[in-house]
């Protein structure tokens, strides 16, 4: 991969890191590397070039692709091995809940089957997390969630502030269920909810409206009713991911 086309994909995003911090050059590298994974232009079981061809291929100092490829061992994407190198590993072993994995994938064009999963562990975890938040939120969680519905009856999901806005009402309804387990995968599904979101509408604009889906978990979470709270988000999230495959045709 140490070629005329990898120094220009990453190009002036590493001359513009190195304006910065190494932090960010190492972002740049791993986010290159990261996308050429998960695309599969660099496909699972291929050996990366070496160290020092891929940091002169990249025009960054060793040390910046070294620390890049620990991101990318970290993320589950590759492994390193003396006398063997570095390869990109099984898909299995990927880590998809990772934020920045989800967002290397959403920067190409997944496939219905990716998207597939991430909406098969939505409908799994969301729907309990409302029937717990609506077992157990209090008026500070009630507040979250109103502002945030708000934020999005204001913005619309077609704009970031309302994406934004979409993500907070999904953290707050996690952060109801007072269950510390839940609330680590916050970070993970909401970064399933916004790709997804981002992506059904990339070409056109949203087939409809989502805030009445999401006004619905809202108003059986206030009320206290774990059912209502349950069945209405088994609806909204299969609403979703009906508009996600007429956005992928």
């Amino acid at each position: 991969m140490a070629d005329s086309e990898t120094t220009g994909a990453l190009g002036d995003h590493a001359g513009s890191s190195r304006k910065g911090s190494g932090r960010r050059l190492r972002g740049a590298v791993a986010h290159y590397l990261g996308t050429a994974i998960v695309s599969g232009r660099i496909a699972p079981g291929e050996l990366l070039t070496g160290e020092v061809a891929n940091a002169e291929a990249l025009d960054v100092s060793r040390s910046a692709y070294r620390e890049a490829v620990q991101v990318l061992t970290a993320k589950g994407l590759v492994e390193s091995r003396p006398k063997i190198g570095t390869r990109v590993l099984p898909r299995r072993r990927w880590n998809f809940l990772d934020p920045t994995v989800l967002a290397w994938a959403f920067e190409g064009e997944p496939n219905i089957a990716f998207v597939r999963g991430l909406f098969e562990l939505r409908s799994v975890v969301e729907p309990a997390v409302a029937r717990l938040a609506a077992e157990r939120r209090d008026k500070d969680d009630i507040k979250a969630l109103k502002t945030a519905l708000a934020g999005m009856r204001r913005h619309t999901l077609a704009t970031e502030a309302g994406r934004a806005a979409d993500r907070d009402f999904h953290d707050a309804l996690i952060y109801a269920t007072h269950n510390e387990t839940f609330v680590a995968l916050s970070a993970s599904i909401g970064a399933a909810v916004n790709w997804t979101t981002q992506f059904k509408q990339r070409q056109r604009a949203l087939p409809r409206d989502p805030v009445p889906d999401h006004a619905r978990v809202f108003d059986a979470v206030v009320a206290g009713d774990p059912r209502a709270a349950e069945e209405a988000m088994t609806a909204l999230v299969s609403l979703a991911l009906d508009d996600t495959r007429s956005a992928m045709g």
